[in-house]
Order: C-alpha cells, then sequence, then structure tokens
C-alpha cells in the first residue's frame, strides 16, 4: 500500500528555502572561523573536500564547489603555492590533472576540521540550553531523512 504524498504547500516552500539559507550560512560562518589567517573560505572549503576522499581531478572539484574550472584552478594554484596540495597527471587522460593532500595539507585539513567542529560545540553550548540542544539533536536526526 502506498502512502500518500502530501502536497508542497507555501509553509513548505518557506521551510526549505529557510533551510537551504541557513545551512549555507552555517558552512560559511564554520569556514570563516576555521582558518581565517592564510586560507580564504573557499579554499578552506576545497582542502577539507579534497580530504574526505580520494585523489580528485580540478574538474570534479569545480562541479563539487559550483565554480567555474577557471575560478578552481586559481584556489588549486594558491594551494599548491602553500604546500598544501600537489596534482599529477592523470594517467589515463593526461589533459587532467589529479589533485591530493600532502603531508601538510592533511593536517591543515584535519585542523580546519577539528577547528569547526569546537567553534559549533562552543557556540551550542553558549547559545543554547539543554533542552533546545536535544530539540537540535532531533532536527538533525529528522533531516538525516533527507540524506538518506
Amino acid at each position: 500500500m502506498q502512502s500518500e504524498v502530501e502536497p508542497v504547500t507555501p509553509a513548505t516552500l518557506q521551510a526549505s528555502w529557510d533551510m537551504r539559507v541557513m545551512v549555507s550560512r552555517l558552512r560559511r560562518r564554520i569556514l570563516q572561523v576555521t582558518d581565517g589567517q592564510d586560507l580564504t573560505p573557499s579554499q578552506a572549503s576545497v582542502l577539507m573536500r579534497i580530504g574526505k576522499g580520494d585523489a580528485v581531478t580540478a574538474a570534479a572539484l569545480a562541479q563539487a564547489e559550483r565554480v567555474r574550472q577557471q575560478s578552481m584552478a586559481v584556489t588549486l594554484s594558491s594551494l599548491d603555492r602553500q604546500g598544501l596540495i600537489h596534482r599529477t597527471p592523470d594517467p589515463v587522460d593526461g589533459r587532467r590533472q589529479i589533485v591530493e593532500l600532502t603531508d601538510a595539507g592533511r593536517e591543515r585539513a584535519e585542523g580546519v576540521r577539528q577547528a569547526g567542529v569546537e567553534w559549533l560545540a562552543r557556540a551550542l553550548a553558549e547559545r543554547y540550553d539543554d533542552a533546545e540542544r536535544c530539540t537540535l539533536a532531533e532536527a538533525m536526526r529528522l533531516l538525516g531523512r533527507l540524506t538518506d
């Protein structure tokens, strides 16, 4: 037996917009506070993305970050100059580059990740009481169903 799908109401549309805006703002804020010294938020984001998986291509990074390949090339050049990544030709297609973190890049990515977790934990402890944190935890559980 199939359950009937609820119609999309104006309130649901507004909630989806509000959620999207809030997630984007939270992501930018976390990137902003994690490494404001010599990485821009976009550089920190790319560094974290490379650190999540195996070697990736510049084109795949541009697509994932929703930027043009030329913009990604600028970001990668900066990370390369800082010694955080290295690029090698793709053995299958020499026109593409494989991007990997250096040891310094892995260390930096972990530092950025840890700083973000610590900032968020402090912010939750300072700005919300126990009941509100429980509500947020329940909301995260519910939101997790969107990604399943």
